[in-house]
């Protein structure tokens, strides 16, 4: 948990909490998302995702735009501005996490590759 606040740290954006990043990078790397689809991905109610995409929207981050297969449906898209801070903040943590890991011998670095497979299954149970 602390690595991971650590990382969380290396932002382009530090006006941003973690959830409204996460919600924009989840938006940048799938594609337009509709706000529950964002919602399921991130495992919160639709209200409280709806309170992140409204923060995002006024602040240019994201838009909101219709399903071109269905009207009624909104779907969420990453603006350039937040195209950028999802890059920016991306190469940030991996910088800061190379630098850490120059510093292991390669036994270390394979004991960390193998115990990243395990924790992927774990999160995705």
């Amino acid at each position: 948990m602390r690595l991971a606040r650590r990382i969380r740290q290396e932002r382009a954006d530090a006006e941003l909490s973690a959830t409204q990043y996460s919600a924009l990078a989840w938006t940048a790397s799938e594609g337009p998302l509709t706000p529950g689809r964002l919602a399921e991905l991130e495992r919160v109610t639709p209200p409280s995702m709806n309170r992140t995409v409204n923060c995002l929207v006024e602040s240019g981050l994201l838009v909101r735009e219709g399903s071109p297969d269905d009207g009624r449906k909104v779907l969420l898209r990453t603006t350039d501005e937040g195209e950028a801070i999802v890059r920016e903040t991306r190469r940030r943590r991996d910088a800061w996490l190379a630098k850490r890991f120059a510093t292991l011998s390669p036994d270390e670095r394979d004991t960390l590759a193998a115990a990243t497979d395990i924790l992927r299954r774990l999160t995705d149970q």
